[in-house]
């Protein structure tokens, strides 16, 4: 087994947690080695999650956009799918990307090993390499960024047909009918992409709603969509067996009155949510901790009760998003640097990239009531801007949550195309103590959807050009 020289701080995971930590690490002059499983840096985002799946979408928003067309006049004949050339375009973005990450790799001199960590103590890995080797490697620091794994169903048969979000990615075929166990924001992604490219698709539900994080004012417009484009939507209704055989997957399900039925798919999709991925990482051989959900508990630095180790991202707890794992990565980093820097976000957005895409940040309507806050709340419907109505998606919706007594902007939500970039606005303004004046007396750029964004802000202080009977 080979020995490293003592490194000053080793990176675990070349997730978004992980890669942009060991790159502002370097940046900052340390010596910095990073380990993964994969060739490059990227993670699960990379190749099995953020960038394949909107990938994805794309493809799928591109074809519902030229069949929609033709209610302007544009017809662009019957569309049709390759699905291999699909599918090798999808590769090539991963590839072309991770490509990248590995030259920004190089030129910061980070050392990189690809394999599979596990602590020896609190100050030494044992890394066994993709080459079969043992390597053993010292640190002064250490960042954990492991990321998250997909939520297995305990009685989920092991099949081919019944996937998880990984094999749903892959794209091996368009199943002539697909079944979502779970109604959250990735079975409703895949789920609306693989519906665009001509399966039947059908999702099952516990809960009485569809995306139950979310808000409901933001999920409607989506709602009313989905019932359109998939076969059914079962809710309050639970999966109690599933059985797998080459060539179909049997469903007994029952609903909230007990009623069972039984259904026949040729794959599912189980996206129950995701759990941290913390398993056989040595964590007993240091003084790591984890709570009750199994996430590793931490302060705000992000450093753990064992002092030189830290962890960022799925690992360190909800929510579970790519950017926050960024940006505590960062923070990490800086502690570690002896700066005076703490994870304490005001906002913290989230994007659904469904057809219309939701977005929020701060708190939600729900979330500000359960605080007992006194709030108020301006709902701008996209029927009255002019820019929705030539992008036809006048169900769009931005939802402004402020604090009754001063005005201070609490939380921010959007439905509608583009709502993933509108939202950056908002953030800002959470972050920077706004009021609603601030962004009512904010010029924006006519005729556009960010104009939504004003337009609800002056809904709040009583009037809007293009809303009738406003009430302050």
């Amino acid at each position: 087994m080979g020995d490293t020289e003592i490194c000053e701080l080793v990176v675990i995971g070349g997730g978004p947690g992980g890669y942009p930590a060991a790159f502002y690490a370097a940046d900052l002059g340390m010596d910095v080695t990073l380990v993964d499983m994969e060739a490059a840096p990227g993670g699960v985002c990379l190749y099995r999650g953020c960038i394949p799946s909107k990938a994805l979408l794309h493809a799928a928003g591109v074809m519902r956009e030229a069949q929609a067309a033709e209610a302007f006049g544009l017809s662009f004949g019957a569309t049709s799918l390759d699905v291999a050339r699909l599918r090798s375009w999808k590769q090539s973005v991963v590839s072309k990307l991770a490509e990248g990450l590995g030259q920004l790799m190089k030129a910061r001199k980070v050392r990189f090993i690809q394999g599979r960590a596990r602590f020896a103590d609190a100050s030494t890995l044992v890394v066994a390499r993709s080459d079969g080797a043992d390597e053993r490697v010292r640190f002064k620091s250490a960042i954990l960024a492991t990321g998250g794994v997909p939520t297995r169903l305990p009685f989920a048969p092991d099949s081919p047909r019944v996937m998880d979000s990984t094999g749903a990615l892959a794209l091996e075929d368009i199943p002539a009918r697909l079944l979502l166990i779970g109604g959250g924001y990735i079975g409703m992604e895949l789920g609306q992409a693989y519906a665009a490219f001509g399966s039947k698709v059908s999702v099952v539900e516990m809960l009485p709603e569809l995306m139950a994080g979310a808000d409901p004012d933001l999920v409607q417009p989506l709602a009313a969509r989905l019932k359109q484009q998939f076969e059914a939507i079962l809710l309050e209704t639970r999966v109690l067996a599933i059985e797998a055989n080459d060539r179909q997957v049997t469903v007994r399900m029952a609903d909230r009155a007990g009623q069972e039925r039984t259904e026949t798919y040729d794959r599912v999709l189980v996206s129950v949510g995701r759990s941290p991925n913390t398993r056989d990482l040595g964590l007993e051989q240091t003084r790591v901790q984890l709570d009750r959900s199994g996430f590793v508990v931490t302060d705000e630095q992000r450093r753990t009760a064992e002092p030189a180790i830290f962890a960022v991202g799925d690992i360190a707890g909800p929510p579970m998003l790519a950017h926050k794992a960024t940006f505590e990565g960062k923070i990490a980093v800086e502690a570690i640097a002896g700066r005076k820097s703490v994870c304490a976000p005001q906002a913290i957005p989230a994007v659904v990239f469904s057809q219309p895409e939701i977005a929020w940040t701060g708190l939600t309507e729900r979330e500000a009531a359960g605080q007992g806050l006194a709030i108020a709340v301006a709902k701008y419907p996209w029927a009255a801007s002019g820019r929705a109505t030539i992008l036809g998606v006048s169900d769009g919706l931005t939802k402004l949550i402020t604090a009754k007594d001063s005005g201070r902007v609490l939380g921010v939500g959007i439905t509608g195309p583009g709502a993933g970039e509108l939202i950056a606005e908002s953030t800002l303004a959470i972050e920077m103590g706004a009021v609603a004046e601030d962004l009512a007396q904010t010029i924006h750029a006519h005729p556009t959807l960010g104009e939504t964004v004003m337009e609800a802000a002056e809904m709040s202080m009583g009037y809007a050009t293009h809303v009738i009977k406003v009430s302050k």
